[in-house]
């Protein structure tokens, strides 16, 4: 080879090199580019889902905790406007106010404190300041004392004046009480207005922030984050220490309660929910030339998403849990002991619920008061936990109404009210309500928007109900009640639209006609269910379960009092009018043959009911009336004694320690240990501003 091609070679190699090198340069930018951008996509889709699934995490923390806040506000709402209402008959007798303030303590444990402030000079003998205060103590007695004063000047403070100048209810700010709890409270308070509706006095129901503080410290998504809830006018009403150190932060918030006001916010830092996604995006960048490590790199990054894979159905397991125990939670509120009167023979009742998801809005409920039972059954639209917490504020309702509350109509349309007045999410209850008079069989109902139940007779037919609307959907609403009488071996089937509408895998729904086939064969109550759910396991086969179903079933068996006789006497509030008792118990004994030692005993303890009212129920000097009524059956004998005074339930009253000498023994409590003495049962209720005591003698 000359030293010309020599040299021609030597050229030809460097030009080669270069260009190789030159290709190779322009490859591994490209490849660096194309990692680069790689990692920029991955980045801003990883940063993305893991905001989203942060987001997820945080949403459903909000939501379980802020159900549990409402759940307890919730409580206290209804109770402060249902004593609220109950007060404004006792205003004529202001020292009686304490055992309503008491009462509500004792059911609603979260209270600190129950006061009663009333407008200026309402009572001139208690001065221009008149607070009554029940505070529960740690020992968890209650303390009762008055602590209006020109010191203590409640009329300038946020919970009365607010609701003093609008005249409805609300929750105030958060503020520091110097007088009995010594702590920070939130106030709920309701006007209560007297007969010719003036404003009268501020019921106002101290709830102390530890709670809330404790509730939101135990959320801990992650490290660093943290919780706080401020009130409506952005006054902090709980917040750990640590919302001072946190930077960039990401926050999360939800309305707890539209009635309070208040919003609930997780913060967490930023750093916290991005670092191992910017921590990946280094290492990927340090390792991005080399196929091997990028590789390891990305299995690293696979092994990284299984981990969090298993956080996020560890999570899943966690929220199931918690729903099983608001489950618990749920079914705890009905009756769900079967027979739940096995001392009567005159009813036989079974009830049963089945939810389609772990906690439903399908609800029943019944008891017994006065001789009568009180009934009811409700669906509330939607499903899952928003619906269960309509379901179990529509139970507590119904309880809380019907207490003193005889009218179906009435009960029905006060929870309408209470209900539509809170229903910003447009949800609302179909629901049938019942009072059933288990002596005579009369049955009052009231039906809002529910299916007709199955009248059981010699055939089954719907109950004749008027629709009326649902519960909810309207406040003002004007419902009808209807009424019939029952005989004996006449039953009632209420359900749900979950039975008739339960689906099999074609989509044909169960039916009326299949409910009344199997109810065709008459059972005891409790067979007829188990017999209905067995029928609808069957007819639905594989096919998932689409909606709460609930059924109730009441056997009246009633056959011992065709023959019962009612007698009346009218009496004045003047003691003189006594004496006419013993005739009046004389007749009764003459038609029920009781022999003459009963019939003094009768007589001694009507004699102590009737004198009570004569003494007490009404001012002095003024006319009243006192209403005997006798209902003599085979084997019983009931005294109801009614009248039109002041609120009094004298089986509060202590009974007498007749084991004490008369020096030790208090004064007050003999006469009520003697009718307990004689009669079997003795019952007292407040209806429509009446006193009605029953008494019952088995014969």
């Amino acid at each position: 080879m000359t030293l010309l091609n020599v040299q021609f070679y030597s050229e030809m190699k460097k030009i080669f090199n270069k260009k190789f090198e030159l290709q190779g340069i322009v490859m591994v930018l490209a490849a660096a580019l194309l990692l680069a951008a790689t990692s920029i996509v991955q980045f801003f889709f990883s940063s993305k889902a893991i905001r989203a699934e942060a987001e997820r995490r945080t949403e459903k923390e909000l939501t379980i905790t802020s159900l549990k806040i409402d759940a307890i506000t919730a409580s206290i709402e209804s109770a402060v406007k249902n004593i609220s209402s109950a007060l404004t008959d006792q205003l004529g007798k202001p020292d009686n106010v304490y055992k309503y303030l008491e009462r509500m303590l004792d059911t609603n444990q979260d209270l600190l404190d129950v006061a009663l402030a009333f407008s200026p000079d309402y009572y001139p003998e208690k001065g221009y300041w008149y607070e009554p205060v029940a505070t529960r103590l740690k020992d968890g007695t209650y303390l009762q004392e008055e602590i209006g004063s020109e010191s203590h000047d409640y009329f300038k403070l946020e919970w009365y004046s607010k609701v003093a100048e609008n005249g409805i209810g609300g929750w105030s700010e958060p503020y520091y009480d110097d007088t009995a709890g010594m702590t920070m409270v939130v106030t709920y308070a309701e006007p209560v207005f007297d007969e010719n509706g003036i404003l009268a006095a501020v019921l106002g129901a101290d709830l102390a922030l530890d709670w809330l503080t404790s509730t939101i410290n135990n959320i801990r998504l992650y490290p660093g984050s943290y919780s706080t809830v401020v009130s409506r006018e952005g006054q902090l009403l709980a917040a750990p220490a640590e919302t001072l150190a946190v930077e960039k932060p990401i926050r999360f918030q939800t309305t707890l309660d539209d009635e309070t006001g208040w919003r609930m916010n997780i913060v967490i830092p930023e750093k916290e929910i991005f670092e191992g996604v910017k921590k990946a995006i280094r290492r990927i960048s340090l390792f991005q030339f080399l196929g091997l490590l990028i590789l390891i790199f990305i299995l690293r990054i696979v092994a990284k998403g299984q981990l969090k894979l298993k956080e996020v159905e560890d999570n899943k397991d966690r929220i199931e849990n918690e729903l099983k125990i608001a489950s618990g939670i749920q079914m705890s509120m009905i009756p769900k002991t079967f027979p739940p009167f096995p001392e009567r023979k005159d009813l036989d009742v079974a009830a049963a619920m089945y939810p389609a998801k772990e906690v439903g809005g399908d609800m029943y409920d019944f008891y017994i008061r006065d001789e009568k039972l009180f009934f009811c059954i409700g669906d509330v639209s939607g499903k899952g936990v928003p619906a269960s917490l309509v379901m179990a504020v529509t139970r507590s309702l119904f309880r809380t109404v019907s207490s003193h509350e005889r009218s179906p109509r009435k009960i029905v349309t006060t929870m309408n009210d209470s209900m539509a007045e809170m229903n910003e999410n447009s949800m609302f209850v179909t629901f049938f309500c019942g009072v059933l008079d288990l002596v005579t069989g009369h049955l009052r109902y009231c039906n809002a928007g529910h299916n007709a139940p199955l009248l059981l007779r010699d055939k089954i037919t719907p109950l004749k109900v008027k629709p009326n609307l649902a519960l909810g959907v309207l406040p003002g609403t004007t419902f009808s009640e209807q009424e019939m009488d029952l005989s004996y071996d006449d039953a009632l089937f209420l359900y749900t639209d979950g039975l008739t509408e339960a689906e099999d895998d074609s989509l044909e729904l169960f039916g009326e006609e299949r409910v009344i086939d199997v109810l065709t064969t008459r059972r005891p109550s409790k067979g007829h269910l188990d017999a209905m759910q067995d029928a609808v396991r069957k007819f639905v086969g594989q096919a998932p379960q689409s909606d709460d179903l609930t059924m109730l079933f009441i056997h009246y068996l009633n056959d011992t009092d065709a023959d019962a006789m009612e007698r009346h006497l009218i009496l004045h509030n003047d003691i003189r009018e006594i004496p006419q008792l013993a005739g009046f118990i004389k007749t009764i004994a003459d038609e029920m043959n009781l022999d003459n030692g009963l019939a003094m005993s009768l007589n001694l303890a009507l004699e102590e009911a009737v004198t009570n009212v004569i003494m007490y129920a009404y001012p002095k000097d003024s006319d009243g009336l006192v209403d005997i009524e006798a209902i003599m059956r085979k084997k019983s004998l009931d005294f109801i004694i009614t009248d039109s005074g002041v609120p009094f339930d004298p089986t509060t009253v202590p009974v007498a320690d007749v084991t004490l000498g008369v020096e030790e023994r208090p004064i007050g409590g003999l006469g009520i240990f003697l009718v307990r003495k004689i009669m079997d049962t003795v019952n007292y209720s407040r209806v429509d501003g009446k006193n009605i005591l029953s008494m019952t003698k088995t014969i």
